[in-house]
Formats: C-alpha cells, sequence, structure tokens
C-alpha cells in the first residue's frame, strides 16, 4: 500500500479506469455474440443490424485505447466474412 498522497490517488484512478475498461470490453464481447447467434440462426435483418452496432461498439473501444486498432480491424473483418456468407 501507498504512502505518498498521490500514489495512493493513482492506485483509487487505476481501480477505476480498470472497472470502466471491464465493462466496456465485456459489453463488446456481448455485441459481438449476439451478432454471432443471429448469423447462425440465419436472420439476415437483425444480422445486419447488429452488424453496424458492433463495428460502431469495436470503434468505440479503439478510440478510448481497449482494443488496439489492428485487432480491432481484424475483428470487424472476421465479422464482415461471416456477415457476407449468410448474405450470399
Amino acid at each position: 500500500m501507498p504512502n505518498i498522497k498521490s500514489a495512493k490517488k493513482r492506485v483509487l484512478v487505476t481501480e477505476k479506469k480498470a472497472l470502466q475498461n471491464k465493462a466496456i470490453k465485456s459489453a463488446l464481447k456481448t455485441s459481438i455474440k449476439k451478432f454471432l447467434n443471429a448469423v447462425s440462426a440465419g436472420d439476415k435483418e437483425t444480422a445486419n443490424a447488429l452488424y453496424s452496432e458492433t463495428v460502431s461498439a469495436i470503434d468505440s473501444a479503439v478510440t478510448k485505447g481497449i482494443l488496439h486498432k489492428n485487432n480491432a480491424n481484424n475483428k470487424k473483418a472476421k465479422l464482415a466474412k461471416k456477415l457476407a456468407t449468410l448474405a450470399a
């Protein structure tokens, strides 16, 4: 446990930010799972709607520094590929 005031504050701020990051990442995973479930069910309309929401959530996570941009692009490419197989 830190003794210096600024170090104590950093511990509190780090814990708070870790919780926020965890919540955003969890919501992102949930969004991806909903999209994948819609694709596996064969529901084109729902999958199209969820795709745009999921891509938006991924981009938001990149902006907030939770995902690396290359990791995000990889995720988006995989989702687009799944959506394309559904449309074909």
